[in-house]
Formats: structure tokens, C-alpha cells, sequence
């Protein structure tokens, strides 16, 4: 009779443990059937004003400077200046050779007294011819030619004077003078050198550092909204983390048929002299704002294809992650407009996407707005 029992017992033991065993294995079925659980960060959709802007680069030239050359044929006899020097308009920057002009000199002030004694001696001439008329003594034929000589003396005068006056000033040009108030950016002669009366390379060039110009060239499509007066922010290698700003002043009226650019030119401010000519400038020129764009993060966009204007993006619905396409616009720093496929107040995910599939489900770590 005890031996029944004993078996009794055993295989009800061995029914709870396969009782057990059964519902783990349940469990362990329901868990893996569920979606699996991402971590994610989303950012929400909402409603922004875009600023348009268009980037571009260029290069820093002074708006003004003057090439010096010579306007007299002669061997530069002192410089007075050297490289990197403040001066004045007016300013003597070197001297030529001067003794075949010292010469010329002389010999019109010669001409001019000698012009002028003949004007002198013809006036005399003409004033006693005409007392002498008075009491009948000459014809009207001798006081004919004695007016007639007296306006040929004047003429020589004056031509004698103005031939003085070219030597004089040629004579001046021995001095070379800076043109304009600036810095002696370059020097191109020493004493000794022989310069051509306009020819060569320049003497010097005077650079005034305190107005540049930036020159840069915007897309034809984008032309139509650059306007005179626009700020273009730019900086420049020489000085990381700083922003310098200029005013467009002048815009191309036909664009380059090759590139399809137009060329802008902007005016910089430099009263400090802190910009250097001949800089490279990157930058970016603001023409305009839209209100009520949608912008998303641009790590938020999945295979991104920007000349199409298409991309994907993950939507977070409840904790589930759904892959949409969308029409992208226009990019502002690190966001990106979406003009379709999105609604204001869907959340996308801006990091943990490329762990996503469709349908998955999702963690969120954070949450902002764009």
C-alpha cells in the first residue's frame, strides 16, 4: 500500500516543475515577440523664422591706391622713403637727376626775357607811330605794320611764357610725390636706377588701408534678392572667432555666362588698419527672413539627397519610430526646412537613427525643440 503512494508524489512533483518550466518559456516567447526598445534623442518640430543667407568667399583689396611712376626720363639720384611708411599727399618720395632739365629751364627763361624785350621794343614802336600819325608824318600803312608787329611780339610773349611755364613744371616732376595720403606699400627703385618717363613698373605704390573692398560672386539664381546695401559678416584666417561686416555698394547688372555668378563689391571699414589687402574672406550675406518654416536638425536627415531636395527622417509616434520621406528647402546653420512631409509638433529623432528600422521601438533620452 505505501508504494502507490510514493509514485503519487513523484509524479505530482514532476507536474509543478513542468508547470513551471511551461510558463518561463511563455514568457521568454512574449518578450522576444515585442519590438525591440532604441534609445533615442528627438527633437519637436515647431514653427521658426529662417533667415536666407547665401555663402560666400572673396578676397580683401584697397579701395584706394595709387602706382607711382615717373613723368620724367632720368636716374633716381635719392629715395626718401622705405617700405611700410605713413605719408602724406604731397609727401616727397625720391629725386631725379636733374641737370638736362636744369638746362631746358634756363634756356626758356632765356626765351621768355628775350620774348618779352620784343614785346616791350614793338609796344615803344607802335606808341610813337601813332603820335607821328597825329601830325601826319607816317602813312596809315606804317601804322598798319607797326600794330601788326606789335601783336606778333605779344604772341611770342605768351608762347615763350607758356613754354617757360611746361619747363617749370617738367622741371617739378624731378621730385617724385606720393599722390595720396597712404602707406608705402611696395618700392621698387634705389638710387642709381634709371627711370622711364611712364614706363616700367611702378616707382612705389601707396595703399590708404582705411576702406577696402570685398569681391564676391553669388549665384545668378540667388541674385535677385541682393540689394545695395545688404551687411555681408565675413571673417579671415588672421583672426579666428572674430567677425568683420561690409555693405554691399555695387552688383554686377550681367552675370558671368560660364560660372552663371554674379559679382558683388562690398565696402569694409578698416579705420584701424587691422585688415590686410590681398586677404582671403569667408562669409555669409543675409537677404531676407521667412516666418513659419519648419526646421529640423540636420543630423535628423537620412539619406539626404540635396540637389533633389529629398531626405528621410524617423518620426516618434507614441514609442514607435516610423521612416518618412520629406522635401527639404533651404539650410540655416544646423537646421534644415522641411517643406513637406512633416507637420508642426511631430517629434523626429536627432541622434540614435542609425540604430532604428521602422517600427522599432524607442527610448527617449532627451527632448527639444528645434
Amino acid at each position: 500500500m505505501t508504494r502507490p503512494v510514493k509514485l503519487t508524489a513523484l509524479a505530482l512533483v514532476a507536474a509543478v516543475l513542468a508547470l513551471g518550466c511551461s510558463r518561463d518559456a511563455a514568457r521568454a516567447s512574449a518578450t522576444l515577440s515585442q519590438p525591440r526598445a532604441v534609445a533615442v534623442e528627438v527633437a519637436t518640430v515647431t514653427p521658426t523664422t529662417l533667415t536666407q543667407t547665401v555663402e560666400v568667399v572673396g578676397t580683401l583689396e584697397p579701395r584706394f591706391f595709387a602706382d607711382v611712376k615717373s613723368e620724367f626720363t632720368a636716374v633716381v639720384e635719392e629715395v626718401y622713403v622705405t617700405q611700410w611708411v605713413q605719408v602724406s599727399k604731397g609727401t616727397p618720395l625720391a629725386k631725379l637727376d636733374t641737370r638736362e632739365a636744369d638746362a631746358q629751364l634756363r634756356a626758356a627763361h632765356a626765351m621768355a626775357l628775350q620774348a618779352e624785350v620784343g614785346e616791350r621794343r614793338a609796344q615803344r614802336e607802335l606808341e610813337r607811330t601813332l603820335k607821328l600819325k597825329e601830325y601826319g608824318l607816317v602813312t596809315q600803312q606804317n601804322l598798319d605794320d607797326a600794330r601788326s608787329a606789335h601783336e606778333a611780339a605779344v604772341a611770342a610773349a605768351q608762347a615763350a611764357a607758356a613754354e617757360l611755364s611746361a619747363a617749370e613744371a617738367h622741371h617739378a616732376k624731378s621730385v617724385i610725390r606720393a599722390p595720396m595720403a597712404g602707406i608705402v606699400a611696395y618700392r621698387g627703385i634705389s638710387v642709381g636706377d634709371r627711370v622711364e618717363s611712364m614706363g616700367g613698373g611702378p616707382m612705389f605704390r601707396i595703399v590708404d588701408p582705411r576702406v577696402l573692398e570685398l569681391t564676391v560672386l553669388i549665384p545668378s539664381t540667388r541674385s535677385a534678392a541682393v540689394q545695395v546695401g545688404q551687411e555681408i559678416a565675413f571673417s579671415v584666417d588672421s583672426f579666428p572667432g572674430k567677425s568683420f561686416t561690409g555693405r554691399i555698394m555695387h552688383i554686377n547688372p550681367s552675370a558671368d555666362p560660364v560660372s552663371r555668378t554674379v559679382k558683388v563689391l562690398a565696402e569694409v571699414p578698416n579705420p584701424d588698419g587691422v585688415l590686410r589687402g590681398g586677404t582671403f574672406a569667408k562669409g555669409t550675406l543675409r537677404i531676407g527672413e521667412r516666418t513659419g518654416v519648419l526646421l529640423v536638425p540636420r543630423v535628423a536627415l537620412l539619406s539626404w539627397d540635396v540637389a533633389k531636395g529629398t531626405a528621410e527622417v524617423f518620426v516618434v509616434t507614441g514609442d514607435t519610430a516610423e521612416r518618412r520621406t520629406v522635401r527639404t528647402g533651404e539650410a540655416s546653420g544646423d537646421g534644415v526646412e522641411v517643406a513637406a512631409g512633416l507637420a508642426a509638433g511631430e517629434r523626429v529623432v536627432s541622434r540614435g537613427g542609425f540604430n532604428l528600422k521602422p517600427g522599432d521601438r524607442v527610448l527617449l533620452a532627451a527632448a527639444e525643440g528645434v
